[in-house]
């Protein structure tokens, strides 16, 4: 099941005491979780991608940067969209 969009753009409005809090109540939720396994939390790592629409009158290409997160579960290599990040120097 896909997240909620709203959700999403809500814990990226979170300050860093927030995001803090939502990751304890995460895993104190993953630990109950009966098919999740414990204590192992997978490496994800964050990578800005400049993209192609692949539209063919497109002059713009690529658009981005836009960020992924990548990690690996069940032998495979997986990738989510996570958005635009605020810039580092105005991270919390």
């Amino acid at each position: 099941m896909p997240l909620d969009r709203d959700l999403l753009d809500a814990v990226k409005e979170l300050d860093a005491h927030d995001l803090r809090r939502l990751q304890i109540l995460t895993r104190a939720r993953l630990e109950l979780h009966p098919a999740a396994p414990s204590g192992v939390e997978p490496k994800i790592s964050l990578r800005h991608q400049m993209v192609r629409c692949g539209k063919p009158s497109c002059t713009k290409c690529p658009h981005g940067p836009y960020w992924y997160a990548y990690w690996t579960e069940d032998g495979r290599r997986r990738s989510r969209y996570v958005g635009r990040l605020p810039e580092e120097g105005s991270l919390s």
